[in-house]
């Protein structure tokens, strides 16, 4: 029986060839009604570094901050936003904006006009920098308060 050589331990060596970017600091999220995902939101944007990852949060603690109703998770490998449905997702390829694909946005009230789009069931809201978002943030709790009167009175 032939004896098993011993081998060095293999060292692993990560390369970057990326430029890295400066992160900006934001306030934390308020977390959803149960607690349970603002972490694993907050690990998933950390490992896509996007460029607008601080709209994105602020985009994110408008609408945790309109309701306790609503709540975020990740499905179709992006954070959704729901309450007895689905509401909204970020669509995470966009990197000039923040883009938020509202799922049913053509039967929500949008007296404001931030949803855009014209096909029969969805509608895009998108934020260009954080002035844009805070611009916009009256607009999108609307937006977010018409949702759960819809809901609740379904």
């Amino acid at each position: 029986m032939a004896k098993a050589s011993k081998k060095a331990p293999v060292k692993v060596v990560k390369k970057t060839t990326a430029k890295k970017t400066a992160t900006k600091k934001t306030a934390p999220v308020k977390k959803a009604a149960d607690g349970s995902n603002a972490d694993k939101i907050d690990e998933y944007l950390a490992k896509k570094n996007n460029p607008m990852t601080a709209e994105i949060q602020r985009v994110r603690e408008i609408i945790l901050g309109v309701s306790d109703k609503i709540e975020e998770d990740i499905k179709w490998s992006v954070p959704t936003f729901m309450y007895r449905g689905n509401i909204a997702s970020f669509f995470m390829n966009a990197k000039q904006h923040v883009s938020l694909m509202f799922h049913y946005g053509a039967s929500i009230p949008d007296k404001a006009g931030l949803l855009e789009g014209d096909g029969q069931v969805g509608r895009v809201a998108k934020f260009t920098d954080m002035k844009d978002v805070e611009k916009k943030k009256a607009a999108l709790q609307a937006i977010i308060k018409e949702w759960i009167k819809m809901k609740d009175a379904e």
